[in-house]
């Protein structure tokens, strides 16, 4: 069965044609963020729930007075995905209270080494952006299991778990949140790392900013606002059972890049060919996003613990792939 808006697709649309596979909480989520922000000329959904699929499309159609025009479709057959610029994968098990993304790995990892050839004989110049999770794991297992460009194939990686980390700060900081500049880098999960060295408030380094006299980001609060990074999807999986409208946003922000060709810098897990000496392995690092996927990484200078941190993580990520035998 597919599905279509009855607007026939706009000739100026700002993008092109963008396809997200999987309609639930996530998928649409993406999609509805998409919608409102003009990310795609057109936007069409792929899952095997045709009923679901069917109400979703129809109810992102009736609002299609109040946003950017952009033909929505979907379907249950994988052609409606065809010629698409971007393909955003967000079908596979989700995360349970108390399981860590990791648990996920072995059946999330088997679709994505079946779905992404799929894909790519559907759309063989697509990017193919991954949002299932573990995103590092899953996105270095669709990397091999097909023969892509470099970056063609990427994942959402810790686009998110920066912003958590700038709203943070800048709750701290009493700065709007455009005013902080940080990367949290390696796995998107417990193992990631927040550079505090590498922050920056206006222009002034976390070490340097200071209120009243006193400095705000002491170690006390360092810890606290790191662990409130790498807990936050726990405490509102544990609230509302699932993460869904933050990624959405964050996913429609890598979006645009691609489609936009930007060469904007953003941490996406990508598989790693060099930068900080990693290889064999999927993280994110900040990296260059333009319309051919993951480019150039940008090492920028990290402190010791930092840089051990990355090592840990990338060990954690491999540890992994290798039981999982990808």
């Amino acid at each position: 069965m597919t599905l279509s808006s009855p607007t026939a697709p706009n000739p100026n649309a700002r993008s092109p044609k963008v396809s997200i596979i999987g309609a639930g909480s996530v998928g649409t989520a993406i999609a509805y963020a998409c919608l409102i922000r003009g990310s795609a000329g057109s936007l069409m959904l792929y899952d095997t729930n045709a009923a679901k699929l069917h109400a979703e499309v129809l109810d992102l159609n009736h609002g299609s007075q109040f946003v950017p025009e952009c033909t929505v479709g979907g379907s249950d057959d994988i052609a409606v995905t065809a010629d698409s610029a971007v393909v955003v994968v967000t079908a596979g098990a989700k995360q349970h209270p108390g399981q860590s993304r990791l648990d996920l790995a072995a059946a999330n990892v088997a679709m994505a080494q079946s779905m992404t050839p799929q894909l790519l004989a559907q759309s063989p110049n697509a990017v193919i952006l991954f949002v299932t999770n573990p995103v590092d794991v899953v996105t270095y297992a669709a990397a091999n299991a097909v023969d892509a460009a470099p970056g063609q194939i990427l994942g959402t990686g810790t686009v998110l778990d920066s912003s958590r980390f700038r709203y943070l700060v800048a709750q701290r900081a009493a700065v709007a949140v455009a005013n902080v500049h940080a990367f949290v880098v390696g796995e998107h999960g417990d193992s990631e790392i927040p550079l505090w060295s590498t922050l920056s408030i206006g222009g002034v380094r976390a070490d340097a900013y200071y209120v009243d006299g006193r400095p705000v980001f002491d170690g006390t609060t360092r810890d606290a606002v790191t662990a409130g990074v790498i807990n936050a999807a726990y405490e509102i999986i544990a609230g509302k059972g699932a993460t869904n409208l933050a990624i959405g946003l964050a996913t429609a922000r890598i979006v645009e890049a691609i489609v936009g060709d930007e060469h904007r810098v953003l941490p996406v897990s990508a598989v790693q060919s060099g930068a900080y000496d990693l290889t064999g392995v999927a993280l994110s690092l900040p990296t260059v996003v333009s319309a051919a996927g993951a480019g150039r990484v940008l090492e920028v200078a990290l402190a010791p613990d930092e840089l051990d941190g990355l090592r840990r993580s990338a060990q954690t990520l491999r540890a992994v792939q290798r039981s999982l035998g990808v």
